[in-house]
């Protein structure tokens, strides 16, 4: 059996389902465009599908940021 042990890369992974915000979202399991959105999720609201809401990153006062020690 081949075991792939290469890392993940999502730039690599393809496309991914998930609610843009500022577009045209149509619900993948019943064709409607009614959200329900909530902070992490946006729930259909004819069939309660629930989607990751892509906003392209963190902000506000929880975020984490990373910063490098100059050596």
């Amino acid at each position: 059996m081949f075991y792939d042990t290469t890392p993940f890369t999502a730039e690599n992974s393809g496309y991914r389902i998930a609610f843009r915000p500022g577009e045209q979202n149509v619900c993948p399991g019943c064709g409607q465009s009614h959200w329900t959105i909530g902070r992490m999720t946006a729930e259909c609201a004819f069939c309660a599908t629930a989607l990751p809401i892509n906003n392209g990153g963190s902000f506000g006062a929880g975020r984490f940021t990373v910063k490098s020690l100059a050596a």
